[in-house]
């Protein structure tokens, strides 16, 4: 069954357009997933709305959505009002300009969503703005309104369709001097930081997602199996905690050395040109 879309309308570029649609990239159905049960009865349980002032139950209909202003007082809103709003966003995407992938920063990346011709009259205009922007090597910056909020995105090329990433307002987002202002700059051995780009070496490896793995998720299914075997819960396996580094020199020596599986690493690393090899720093006593 082909997923639903989580929104449609159409992609421009200047004075051509094509219906799409988007669906979600990540799937959120849950291989463990828990209900809340009344403990003396086993039943399921649902949450019910009530109000905060007379502590009774809301029956139905009586929900309304409210716009809190100053001094406490609320604009009541429809959900028909807000349905109505609409701006050209809610249902056009027109791609206004054109960047580099690169040039994004991760922090700015938000929700991916596939993109893909919503029609067959549609196939020939998406295609053709998705092979000029593979041509060009570059992706599109454009605006759609999704879940009643108006949001920034950039779409690129993927394969036969494209994929478009939510964009994050720059007023919602830490900059890094924020957190990192008070980190101190540290001048590096560079003995110790060959040492580090050799271990780096020996671990290179391919990206492959397939190869992830849940390990916390594994935990709950055993502690589930346990349980309806009529078992006691599995005891739980201390995870060793690492302590700081004392000798920072040695323990790089030794995760070179103890690192097996990997491909051999060169026996010493690769001195700059026309620099002198520094010095082994002083070894401190634990």
């Amino acid at each position: 069954m082909a997923p639903r879309p989580a929104w449609k309308g159409y992609l421009k570029l200047s004075l051509v357009t094509c219906a799409i649609e988007l669906t979600n990239v990540v799937t959120h159905a849950e291989k463990v997933s828990f209900r809340i049960l009344n403990r003396k009865t086993g039943n399921t349980v649902k949450r019910i709305y009530v109000d905060a002032e007379t502590g009774k139950p809301l029956g139905d209909g009586d929900e309304i959505k409210g716009y809190e202003l100053d001094g406490g007082d609320f604009v009541h809103i429809e959900e028909d009002e807000i349905e109505a709003v609409e701006i050209e966003s809610s249902h056009t995407m027109s791609l206004d300009g054109f960047v580099e992938k690169v040039s994004i920063e991760q922090i700015y990346l938000d929700t991916p969503y596939y993109v893909s011709p919503a029609d067959k009259v549609s196939e020939e205009a998406f295609a053709v703005i998705r092979d000029a922007m593979a041509g060009k090597k570059m992706a599109g910056l454009a605006r759609i309104v999704l879940y009643n909020r108006e949001r920034p995105v950039v779409i690129e090329p993927l394969g036969k369709g494209m994929v478009l990433t939510t964009l994050r307002y720059d007023n919602t987002v830490r900059q890094p001097d924020t957190v990192f202002g008070d980190i101190k700059a540290v001048k590096t051995d560079q003995e110790m930081t060959d040492l580090a780009e050799l271990i780096i070496d020996k671990k290179k490896a391919k990206f492959d997602p397939s190869k992830f793995e849940d390990k916390y998720e594994d935990a709950l299914l055993e502690l589930v199996r346990a349980k309806k075997a009529g078992h006691k819960a599995p005891k739980a396996k201390a995870a060793p905690k690492p302590s700081n580094v004392v000798n920072l020199f040695d323990a790089l020596k030794k995760s070179l050395s103890s690192d097996a599986g990997s491909a051999k690493a060169p026996t010493k690393a690769k001195p700059a040109a026309k620099r002198a090899k520094p010095k082994a720093p002083k070894r401190k006593s634990a």
